[in-house]
């Protein structure tokens, strides 16, 4: 699957936020086909049972994968803010290997989208599914537009990728 483009990263946010020492510091990509891809590396401090990815990790970084696709689905600068999310649990996720995360939106009106997004073992066995809810926001509703000048912006790096395998 082709990468089309690079979504903005944060400074503190706990999923994107590059500069937060605790969080995920993950990438997100729009593909070819407008769904999103999300990768992260796991620290020791992501963890619940030894080795496995947190439950509440997995949950945060599949809303906020589902969250960002209207991002690349649309022309205006919209963000997903969550209305209702549930999750499935079927496979652990170990902490040893890059998390991707996909996801797409499954349905959307004038106001709010419905999304669905998946996190993926490195053999491609869907691990947990996530489904939600979002209200379409301009991230200058969210948040002050301090944020947007200072805190919000795209990190190339030689590290992104060009192709996917999913």
């Amino acid at each position: 699957m082709k990468v089309t483009g690079k979504q903005p990263n944060s400074k503190m946010c706990f999923v994107c936020g590059l500069e937060n020492q605790f969080g995920l510091k993950s990438r997100f990509y729009q593909l070819e086909n407008n769904e999103i891809l999300a990768l992260f590396n796991p620290a020791n401090e992501h963890q619940s049972y030894p080795g496995r990815l947190h439950g509440g990790i997995s949950a945060a970084i599949l809303d906020e994968t589902i969250g960002r696709a209207v991002m690349g689905h649309t022309a205006d600068s919209l963000w997903g803010v969550t209305l209702e999310f549930s999750i499935k649990f079927r496979k652990p996720v170990p902490i040893t290997d890059e998390v991707r995360v996909v996801a797409r939106i499954t349905s959307e009106n004038k106001r709010t989208f419905e999304g669905s997004g998946e996190i993926l073992l490195p053999d491609g066995t869907v691990a947990i599914e996530g489904q939600g809810r979002y209200l379409k926001m301009k991230l200058s509703k969210i948040t002050d537009a301090q944020f947007e000048d200072e805190e919000w912006e795209i990190e190339q790096s030689n590290a992104d990728p060009a192709w996917v395998d999913l």
